[in-house]
């Protein structure tokens, strides 16, 4: 899967969750900006995940991928570099994640008043 990022494609791969740089890391996704790659773990491959129902298996990849996509946002809008340090807002997980858990509820709420 492709999707365009401020004017850059990136490409969306679902990997196998025991996969190094998703288990080995203790994450769900990344973003490998230097390829232009998302990266997010498939549910069905994670023994935490694996029996789960699937509607909860596709509402955990979704919210996955919404995070891995505000990261790739931040980083082709250039807010990525100009980050002071790790903690900083652009590269800050807590900031990420509210952006990609709010984001359906902002945009239904866009939508209601007619402002997009």
């Amino acid at each position: 899967m492709k999707v365009n990022i401020l004017g850059t494609e990136y490409t969306v791969f679902t990997d196998d969750a025991n996969d190094p740089e998703l288990k080995g890391k203790d994450r769900a996704g990344y973003c490998f900006y230097d390829a232009r790659e998302i990266h997010i773990a498939d549910p069905d491959t994670d023994d935490d995940w694996k029996n789960e129902p699937e509607k909860a298996k596709k509402n955990c990849i979704n919210r996955v991928l919404r995070h891995e996509i505000i990261h790739a946002f931040f980083m082709e809008s250039g807010l990525a570099y100009d980050t002071v340090d790790v903690e900083a807002w652009a590269v800050n997980e807590e900031m990420v994640d509210w952006i990609a858990i709010q984001f359906p509820k902002l945009q239904k709420a866009f939508e209601e008043v007619g402002c997009l």
